[in-house]
């Protein structure tokens, strides 16, 4: 069990990390020589480095912020599988918790990975909000929910004009849908499948409430509509 604990400490540690470097403020500083979370709307995130400095530099946040999850669900599991074996997923050891499986490491390493994105070491404990980065994750755990929850928030995005909207209806939509594909599609047994929804329900909670201001813009009237064109500042 001291196994597990310490696979489960080095999982966050790395995941927080990681989640720390932060691209759209990277980015910015290379090629702006300036700071994003002086701009626009202020948040280190995808939405407010396409309206400030056009879609190169967006395109490199996008890839960048994908990346990093992607990389900390890896890394994750490989830590795992270095400690306490290649086969701990498949035919864990009687010590081994059975909701432990890969999922879930992927979406604690995730949630933690969100957190450092949000609140970046490196960055006085100012950054984004979360959303890409809760993406990314699924590509390597859940790629099912990728390709659905992705065209909804395009969809949301199309008819609402709002990211901020877009990102809490996917918010809300992703426990529920991670439930009915995991125990319905997938057939995963019910506790596993409980374990799962409540970390992604975490998950989901933490990126509502990182949107707590663009909710108080919408009651107001006063929240960015998302437009295709963006500003390219030089």
């Amino acid at each position: 069990m001291l196994k597990v604990i310490i696979c489960l400490a080095l999982t966050m540690i790395i995941s927080y990390l990681l989640g720390s470097c932060n691209s759209s403020i990277i980015v910015v500083r290379l090629l702006k020589h300036e700071d994003i979370r002086e701009q626009g709307s202020k948040n280190a995130g995808l939405t407010n480095t396409l309206r400030c400095y056009g879609k190169i530099p967006a395109l490199l946040t996008l890839i960048g912020d994908l990346a990093k999850g992607i990389i900390a669900v890896l890394l994750s599991l490989l830590v795992f599988k270095l400690i306490i074996g290649g086969d701990c997923f498949t035919a864990p050891p009687l010590y081994y918790p059975k909701i432990l499986d890969e999922k879930s490491i992927g979406y604690i390493s995730g949630f933690f990975a969100i957190l450092g994105h949000i609140f970046p070491l490196y960055y006085g404990f100012k950054g984004g909000k979360g959303i890409l980065v809760s993406c990314s994750i699924l590509i390597v755990i859940d790629p099912l929910t990728f390709v659905i929850i992705i065209p909804f928030f395009a969809l949301m995005v199309f008819i609402t004009r709002y990211v901020s909207v877009s990102s809490i209806a996917s918010a809300v939509v992703y426990p529920i849908l991670t439930f009915i594909l995991h125990y319905f599609v997938e057939g995963i047994p019910t506790d596993v499948c409980i374990a799962h929804v409540i970390l992604v329900a975490c998950t989901s909670a933490l990126l509502i409430y990182m949107h707590r201001t663009n909710i108080k813009r919408l009651i107001a009237g006063t929240e960015n509509k998302f437009s295709f064109k963006s500003k390219n500042k030089e």
